[in-house]
């Protein structure tokens, strides 16, 4: 019987390299940010658009998830557009 490895997170089961799977994450958690504040401003996707100041077909893909499409820093971009501040916490990596 083989036990099951455990993952802190579906990143880290997804993405053989720590590096790749931390920047995942961080993008991951931009989008949901993005999506949310979509959500909560009630916002249609021309209207995102025009505050992120992207094109709509560019809101699809975020809220399809797309997280190939988008860098780090495209996605603070549109955060800040949005008047959205992103805080920072770095913290030492678990071991494995």
């Amino acid at each position: 019987m083989t036990t099951a490895k455990r993952y802190d997170s579906v990143w880290d089961a997804v993405e053989e390299h720590p590096v790749e799977a931390e920047n995942l994450k961080v993008r991951a958690a931009l989008m949901a940010e993005l999506s949310v504040y979509i959500d909560q401003a009630g916002l249609t996707q021309a209207q995102a658009a025009r505050r992120f100041g992207v094109t709509q077909p560019r809101i699809s893909d975020l809220v399809r998830g797309k997280i190939d499409l988008f860098s780090i820093d495209a996605l603070v971009n549109m955060l800040s557009a949005a008047g959205l501040h992103v805080d920072l916490t770095v913290s030492p990596a678990k071991a494995s």
